[in-house]
């Protein structure tokens, strides 16, 4: 009988190493990778650490209020509420809270936010206090918004130094003060809103000095006092709105031909002129109101050419004589002329 040795005694039998075995063997290892890679991906955070130390500032001067919830210092910042970040920076570039239940004061750190480019508290009836002078410090702000509050004291002169400015929006608040003359160094603006507060004094001089940018310019709704200056019948306004003040004198210079206006009111001051000696209106002009003033003369015959025309108001003034005939003149209705001292003609009663 042949003896055979133990079967542990035999030489063992391994398998080539193939193409396909090599292939199987990286994939293996890669998904290994991948899979230990995950937990430290999904830890990772976008928001810049001194920007989140600064809003739970913000938050906690505030007085954490319910808005505010999603501020949760165990989440990535980027992605709370009414904050925007830059993507490629990953810092803080927008901060916008609206129609909040908040009380208190604007807090100074929002300053400490160097790369804010939108900046908006409105629509907040318990915001008070006063605008952070800090604020001027934020120069890439591009949009100020600090509107339909209760703000109150001075604007201060040093927001002149943002100048990338495109926005400022104050309006709606409990502002005092004078106008600071050194916003007219803002030459981005496309609209300066500083109607509905309580500014006292006379239009900055400065405001007809605009270099750059021409903004639309809205004082309205304030006690504003003194004539328009000179300087202002050099500027080409798309949109100005200067009524409801205590404002005085002869606007005739802030017409003409050559000026691309489309909307002008005027109303509800005591500007004293005679409007008959207008003799050239923007032909862009859309909107004119002049109520509520103490204007004299005729209606030019020269406003039948704006063919543009689709709304006027010169009622409660001292005009006489018939309404031109033409143009949209007589397309308004009669309280477009009414209690004025005798015009006539239609849309009013035929002239005697």
């Amino acid at each position: 009988m042949a003896f055979t040795r133990p079967f542990l005694n035999q030489p063992t039998q391994t398998k080539p190493f193939t193409r396909a075995n090599m292939r199987t063997s990286f994939l293996s290892i890669l998904s290994i990778f991948l899979f230990l890679s995950l937990p430290s991906l999904s830890l990772s955070e976008r928001c810049n650490p001194k920007d989140k130390k600064v809003l739970l500032q913000i938050k906690k001067d505030l007085g954490n209020p319910y808005h505010l919830a999603s501020w949760d210092p165990k989440r990535d910042c980027c992605d709370w509420y009414v904050v925007e970040c830059d993507p490629n920076t990953n810092r803080i570039n927008a901060l916008t809270v609206f129609q909040a239940n908040i009380s208190g004061q604007i807090p100074a750190a929002v300053a400490d936010l160097p790369y804010l480019e939108t900046l908006v508290f409105r629509h907040i009836t318990n915001l008070t206090g006063t605008i952070p002078e800090a604020i001027s410090k934020l120069v890439r702000l591009k949009m100020l918004r600090l509107s339909w509050t209760n703000l109150t004291g001075p604007v201060p002169a040093s927001l002149s130094n943002l100048k990338n400015l495109t926005f400022l929006e104050l309006n709606y608040n409990q502002l005092t003060g004078s106008i600071p003359p050194q916003l007219a160094q803002l030459t981005n603006l496309g609209a300066i809103r500083l109607d509905r507060n309580r500014f006292t004094g006379e239009i900055p001089e400065e405001f007809g000095k605009w270099t750059g940018s021409i903004p639309d310019l809205y004082l309205s709704h304030n006690q504003l006092t003194g004539s328009i200056p000179k300087s202002l019948g050099n500027m080409n306004f798309s949109t100005i709105d200067l009524s409801r003040n205590k404002l005085v004198g002869d606007i005739s210079f802030m017409f003409g031909k050559n000026k691309s206006t489309q909307s002008a009111d005027y109303s509800r001051n005591m500007f004293e002129f005679d409007f008959s000696k207008v003799e050239e209106f923007p032909a862009s002009l859309v909107s004119l109101d002049l109520n509520h003033n103490k204007i004299m003369g005729s209606i030019p015959a020269s406003l039948t050419k704006v063919d543009d025309l689709r709304a006027l108001n010169v009622s409660y003034n001292r005009l006489c004589g018939k309404i031109p005939t033409g143009g949209n003149l007589q397309s308004f209705d009669v309280y477009s002329y009414l209690h004025d001292k005798c015009l006539c003609g239609a849309p009013l009663p035929a002239c005697k």
